[in-house]
């Protein structure tokens, strides 16, 4: 992301995933896995390049389906694993679910990524990882159906939950869209890598900085309102333009810059409701306020979490607007 902001040089980043369940036609979805537990055996150039390169080391004590199994889901039926796009992050390892379970993946990314390493050089995972699994590869380029301008398709066929394509990340990126309450309706929207960091997406025309930020994200207990001319200095494309915008140098974590900032756009208009609540995949204050698994999100809205996740991310910027030394 760029311009650079000081004390924020990198970003806290969780892998979170999303399980779907449809009340009346008993299906179950996981939307990403993820890193897999097993990262070790990544493909080796992935495990030279974090591994070998950054020095990273990650810490992996559950996969996906064990905290499932943990939890009373019935995994041995689980229709399908979503991915929202192909990298390690996201994609887990398929081959711990039964055989019957599909993944299902966006636009080209049948042709472009399987089936995996070494196939497949570039691949972020192993072909052993999904061997044996049907892949149901999603054709938005045909849907008639769009939704905030981003072409969707219509998974359970009932209006239930929607697969958008967001492009420009990587080839088959896509955003679940869940409907999870219908009175008053309610969405959840599963961002994946569509942004990084909520200053990627606001401000926007729709949601401007506030005069008053509350919660206050320096003191989110506090009754006392953050001035948003805190963070003027840092706006120089003033209160309706994001913090960020995808970068490009050194180098970038995106397939095309250009079409990631055309797809924040689209994505800024659904942010504008209040009955939407987004998601994206490495959103550190998410976990902060909200109820997660194997409590449910579906009564966001009445517990508040829109309002209350929408300027929490501003308390990355503590340092650079004189606030670090004051937060509690």
């Amino acid at each position: 992301m760029e311009p650079d902001i000081i004390g924020h040089e990198y970003l806290v980043a969780p892998c979170l995933s999303f399980l779907i369940q449809h009340p009346t036609q008993n299906r179950t979805l996981v939307f990403d896995l993820g890193i897999k537990k097993d990262w070790r055996n990544w493909p080796k150039p992935v495990y030279d390049g974090t591994i070998t390169t950054i020095g990273a080391t990650p810490i992996i004590s559950k996969d996906v389906r064990e905290v499932l199994d943990e939890n009373g889901i019935d995994t041995k039926n689980l229709e399908g694993v979503i991915w929202s796009h192909t990298h390690l992050d996201h994609v887990g390892d398929v081959s711990i679910f039964e055989p019957s379970t599909k993944i299902i993946v966006g636009t080209r990314v049948k042709d472009d990524v399987f089936p995996g390493y070494p196939t497949k050089e570039g691949a972020s995972f192993n072909e052993s990882d999904v061997a044996g699994h049907e892949v149901e590869e999603l054709d938005f380029l045909s849907s008639p159906l769009e939704i905030g301008g981003l072409a969707a398709i219509d998974y359970f066929g009932d209006g239930s939950f929607y697969l958008l394509d967001t492009p420009g990340h990587c080839v088959g990126h896509m955003c679940g869209f869940a409907r999870v309450t219908s009175s008053p309706d309610s969405f959840i929207l599963m961002g994946g890598d569509s942004v990084h960091h909520g200053g990627e997406l606001r401000p926007h025309p729709w949601h401007p900085l506030p005069e008053h930020i509350l919660p206050n994200p320096f003191d989110p207990t506090s009754d006392t309102p953050c001035p948003g001319a805190t963070f003027d200095k840092l706006l120089p494309n003033g209160r309706e333009a994001p913090f960020y915008q995808p970068s490009q140098k050194p180098y970038s974590v995106h397939s095309h810059v250009p079409t990631v900032i055309e797809t924040i756009k689209k994505l800024q208009q659904v942010d504008a409701h209040d009955n939407v609540l987004i998601i994206p995949a490495h959103d550190a204050t998410f976990p902060k306020v909200a109820d997660l698994f194997p409590k449910t999100a579906n009564a966001f809205m009445e517990k508040g979490w829109v309002q209350k996740t929408r300027w929490a991310w501003l308390a990355d910027f503590a340092k650079a607007v004189g606030q670090d030394e004051s937060i509690p």
